[in-house]
């Protein structure tokens, strides 16, 4: 969505690139701090079960603050996470979750800027709007399930 608001996809794939630098960073961190206080065979047996426009902030800004909070607790960051616990290269692992997230996400950016002009904003924000409140009512009236 930010592609197709902004249509400046050179800020948003760097803001993109920031926010999961930082973001597997500190999953990695977290990471190899799990490998020095986890026993080895607890270790493997984690490993496998986890194998706007509007704004006074630029496009840039925009997209690094609102990928980077996406990306918390997302499973790339869970799998930075594990794979930094598995492995001692903090670099390493950083690097090619990074460039696995970029590979993933650049085409969808240049995409986004080529529907830009097909996607209807106003009719995205109301729908959006009214399914966020009808699931606030239904968790208010029917209690959250299990």
């Amino acid at each position: 969505m930010i592609a197709v608001r902004f249509r400046k996809p050179w800020p948003i794939v760097a803001g993109i690139l920031v926010a999961t630098l930082v973001n597997h960073t500190i999953a990695g961190a977290v990471g190899n701090w799990v490998r020095s206080v986890v026993p080895p065979g607890v270790l493997q047996w984690l490993e496998e079960d986890n194998v706007g426009q509007s704004s006074r902030l630029g496009v840039f800004a925009v997209t690094t603050v609102a990928f980077f909070l996406a990306e918390m607790g997302d499973k790339t960051q869970i799998a930075t996470a594990v794979l930094a616990a598995r492995f001692e290269s903090l670099p390493t692992v950083v690097v090619g979750t990074t460039l696995g997230m970029l590979i993933a996400d650049v085409p969808v950016v240049f995409a986004g800027r080529l529907a830009a002009d097909r996607i209807p904003f106003k009719a995205v924000r109301i729908a959006a709007a009214a399914l966020f409140a009808a699931l606030g009512v239904w968790v208010l009236f029917a209690g959250v399930p299990g």
